[in-house]
């Protein structure tokens, strides 16, 4: 498979088989994500497989945890708050590949006032961005399925204290990956028109 299929073909696959991914094919994914573009040719990434049952069950607990209080305060119904949380601890515990992606300050730049401070770390979210998709994009070369998990955004102190992390790991988002367990659906065409402006 080229680049350009594997990139064509990718889809964000959340239905994936018990069938384990073995310990180096995720590490071959992982290469791939260190080879991403990065501010002033730094790594400001890190990556940490969640092997252990323990591990996901601490991080599935932390961030159900989070989440509940964020749902309360919203006002969503208790029945509706068990669906969703009892949904995400399903596939952070039965995921057959997990990953977390984590931003690091290392080798950013420390600028004096705040508007470039901003636009230094915006540069180190956009780098792990093209990380992800290095690792989505390779796994669909591989066969294999993935998602995104956008969740330890918004509660990465708690995923930190689940797993215990060093401080300055910022948690960004986990990668689920496995072996499909059927086929996708059909692919919308986008609207090119729409979405490219030309200046």
């Amino acid at each position: 498979m080229n680049a350009y299929q594997a990139i064509i073909e990718r889809r964000s696959l959340r239905q994936l088989n018990t069938v384990p991914v073995a310990k180096q094919l995720v590490q071959k994914l992982l290469y791939a994500a260190v080879l991403a573009p990065a501010p002033h040719h730094t790594k400001p990434w890190r990556f940490v497989m969640l092997e252990s049952d323990g591990s996901r069950k601490r991080l599935a607990e932390a961030m159900g945890a989070a989440w509940r209080e964020d749902l309360e305060r919203d006002g969503v119904s208790d029945t509706q708050i068990a669906m969703l949380l009892s949904r995400s601890q399903r596939q952070i515990e039965s995921a057959p590949a997990l990953i977390l992606a984590c931003i690091v300050a290392e080798g950013l730049r420390h600028w004096p006032d705040e508007k470039r401070k901003r636009a230094e770390f915006r540069m180190a979210v956009q780098s792990i961005g093209c990380a992800l998709e290095n690792i989505m994009v390779a796994a669909n070369a591989e066969g294999l399925g993935s998602y995104w998990i956008s969740a330890p955004l918004f509660c990465p102190d708690a995923v930190r204290e689940a797993l215990d992390l060093p401080p300055e790991y910022e948690a960004q988002a986990l990668v689920s990956i496995g072996y499909p367990a059927g086929e996708p659906r059909p692919r919308a065409e986008p609207d090119l028109a729409k979405l490219i402006h030309t200046a």
